[in-house]
Formats: C-alpha cells, structure tokens, sequence
C-alpha cells in the first residue's frame, strides 16, 4: 500500500443507523529538510524547515522548497540529496532529508534564521513580515495564447488525476499542463504549498525550469506563497478553483502573471494578465 494513505476503521453513521466499515486516510507526517553548506573542511549542516507533508516525493519537495524559498537558483548547485541516516529509527529517518549543496553556493544565514518555518496548515504565516518572505522572481514577459476552453478542461483533467484523493479526499493537488490542457504531471499533499514544491522540484530534477509555455492548475485557493512559487519557477498561467487572495493578485499582476480563479463548469474569473486568455 502507498506511504500516502493508512486503512482505518471508521463508524459510518447514517439515515440508516451506524455500521462499522474499513476507510483510507491521508497520511501526515513531518518532513525535515536540512542542508550541508560551506567550504571543503569546514562544512556545516543547517536544520532549515519542517513541514507537514504527505510522504512521497520527498526529495521533490526538498529541492522545490530550497528553489522557490531562493535557497537555490539551479540544480546544479545541489551536491546530494538524501534520507538522514543519524537520526535514529528507519521511520524517523525517512522524515529528515539533507540536502548537499556544493562548496561554491553562498548563503545568507540571517535570512535563513528569519524565515523558515512552515507547516500543511499555515505555510506563509509562519514568516515574519511580509518583506521576509519576498522571494526574487523574473517578471514574465511572452506573447502566448491560450483558448478559454483549455482553461474550462483543467479542473476535471486534474481532478480525474488525483489517486489519493480519490480514496481519502483529503489531499490538495497542483497539476502542470501545457499550453493545450495536455497535463504533463501532478503532485498530491496535504498542504498545497508542498504540492506546488513537488511539481517544481519534479521539473528541477529533470532540468525543465522556467515552466514557461505552461499552466499551473491548483486544486484550492491561490494564495500569496503559491503565486510566488508558481513565479519563481517561470509559469506564465496559474488558475485555481478556488479564489486568490489580494496579495497574490498583487504579486501575479506587478510581475505579469495570468492568475485565475474559481476556475469550475463553463466559468472563471480573469484577477490580471487576461491578455494571454483567447475569450
């Protein structure tokens, strides 16, 4: 059975009475993510974050969150990425990665300390004013189009796509489709932001960033922090099903993001850059 969910026994209370009968629910665990840094001999390790996450991908979601947190501007920065092995038991083990980064990458500690904690449930408010948590992101500048019935499509592709909501409904889903409503991969996790740090850590592995020529779909609301990460990754597009909050418009607008929401049936709303929407 998958990391991602655990069988239970639930009481089902009905019209009809109450039966016990087997379920499936998301699973939530810890995910602390730590890096090496420094020069050969003198290396030092940093406990930079914890966060609440679905086990799965985890070494995605430690590689997206050091790119769209502005820890790192490439992969090719990263030495290695691994599970602990110092930490005790197997299963605690497999809730500390580390990541590597190599001897030339310059960090600053003090925004380190600032910044970072997040949590499934609060992600950006764990930050400590709002001018810690701006993140340098190029301003989007193209030319593409993209035909309103595309956009009509992305919910029910998405939805269609999401396995482990399907069995625990539970999980929030981020899914990157191209310019034609074609999904090119989706990510589950209990908390969004995770699963939008899945999606760019996926396209990091492979070397794919900037998403440009790409939408980013989200199953919920779009938030301030994933507007952010969708631009620090290069997306053009991001819709979501559920509304934006001011703060993300702002942020989508001022550096020419197309961000939609309540993307749901045969309707949405345009919040900035509808140029790039063929209505």
């Amino acid at each position: 059975m998958s990391l991602s969910v655990k069988p239970v026994e639930i009481t089902k209370v009905s019209a009809e009475g109450s039966k016990v009968t087997p379920d499936l629910m998301a699973v939530e665990e810890p995910l602390e993510i730590r890096i090496g840094y420094g020069a050969l001999g003198e290396r030092q390790q940093k406990s930079l974050s914890v966060t609440m996450r679905t086990p799965g991908h985890d070494y995605e979601l430690a590689i997206g969150f050091l790119f769209t947190e502005g820890i790192i501007d490439t992969f090719d920065q990263v030495e290695s990425i691994k599970y602990c092995e110092d930490v005790g038991r197997q299963e605690e083990r497999e809730n500390v990665v580390r990541v590597e980064l190599k001897p030339e990458v310059k960090l600053d500690l003090e925004k380190l300390q600032r910044n970072f904690y997040t949590s499934s449930s609060c992600g950006v408010c764990g930050k400590s004013s709002i001018e810690a948590v701006h993140v340098t992101c190029t301003p989007i500048q193209d030319n593409i189009k993209v035909d309103k019935e595309v956009i009509h499509g992305l919910p029910k592709t998405l939805r269609e796509a999401q396995q482990i909501f399907e069995h625990t409904g539970g999980l929030h889903a981020v899914g990157l489709f191209d310019l034609n409503g074609k999904l090119l991969l989706t990510r589950e996790d209990v908390g969004r932001h995770n699963a939008m740090d899945k999606i760019v850590g996926a396209c990091l592995f492979k070397k794919e960033i900037p998403l440009s020529e790409t939408i980013l779909m989200v199953s919920g609301r779009a938030s301030f922090e994933l507007a952010q990460k969708a631009l620090r990754a290069g997306a053009p597009i991001m819709a979501a099903v559920g509304a934006p909050s001011s703060l993300a418009v702002t942020l989508a607008k001022d550096l020419g993001m197309t961000l939609m929401g309540f993307v749901r049936g045969a309707s949405f709303n345009v919040y900035c850059g509808s140029q790039r929407i063929d209505a």
